[in-house]
């Protein structure tokens, strides 16, 4: 727990800091980066490593509220987040905004581009980020070359199509209450794998955002939160939340397995 705040508290120094990095000034390599096993392939020895670190062409720093891309925009790299929150959304025929998922370090984002060459959605950062770009030409190339990188781009292509089912599952069969606690625990679980705590976790998103994402109204979003606090599930103080019986919580996400 204590390396993990420890962690979070300079990340945040430096993006509180706003320091200027530019691919001049920092040496953008796969090799190098402690999230390589998130969002990289296990297995490369040390020459296809050097390989796999010329698919990195750039990192690109996105300022909170920013778009990495937009709907319509060509498709040209895929983004292998590096630090920072994004959320994916479309807009309505009404012009209301529609949450699609919520991205977070380590994750790759930008495969809604791959299909027709022009990103369908739009990406924006819900805190300072920086991403890496891959531009996907050059992915290609190498997975020609590695059928690793290949089976690798594979998997988070299903892992994509598993999760807009599992969405849709939680739009379909939930109620208000099963759909934030499957939304809570999926994202502990999340960061957990990220070094972060099990329990605990600074939501970067908006209660707004949340109900979009979920399908839910602010108000019901509102309402669950503070049902979970008044039953002791959770400890709620404006964006943190801290799970004080995930047992609870997971039972009321799935009862069945949870008897």
């Amino acid at each position: 727990m204590g390396l993990a705040l420890c962690l979070r508290c300079h990340i945040e120094f430096y993006q509180n800091m706003n320091l200027a990095i530019t691919p001049e000034s920092v040496k953008v390599a796969c090799s190098n980066c402690n999230l390589r096993e998130l969002c990289m392939p296990t297995g490369f020895n040390t020459d296809d490593m050097k390989k796999l670190d010329e698919v990195v062409a750039t990192r690109r720093r996105v300022k909170q509220g920013d778009m990495l891309f937009s709907n319509g925009d060509v498709f040209t790299s895929l983004y292998a987040i590096r630090t920072g929150f994004f959320k994916t959304c479309v807009s309505t025929e009404d012009g209301r905004e529609q949450v699609t998922g919520f991205q977070m370090a380590g994750e790759i984002i930008g495969l809604d581009g791959i299909v027709t060459d022009l990103h369908s959605c739009n990406a924006v950062a819900l805190e300072d980020a920086e991403v890496c770009v891959m531009p996907f030409a050059k992915v290609e190339d190498l997975s020609r070359e590695f059928p690793l990188l290949q089976r690798h781009v594979h998997k988070i292509m299903s892992r994509e199509i598993v999760r807009e089912n599992s969405v849709m599952m939680l739009l379909g069969n939930m109620r208000a209450e099963e759909r934030l606690a499957a939304f809570l625990l999926n994202l502990v679980q999340r960061l957990h794998a990220r070094g972060f705590s099990q329990s605990e976790l600074t939501l970067r998103m908006s209660r707004e955002e949340i109900g979009s994402y979920l399908g839910m109204k602010l108000e019901t979003v509102s309402r669950a939160f503070s049902k979970f606090s008044d039953e002791g599930i959770i400890e709620v103080k404006q964006r943190y939340v801290r799970i004080l019986n995930s047992d609870a919580l997971k039972k009321i996400f799935n009862p069945e397995t949870c008897s």
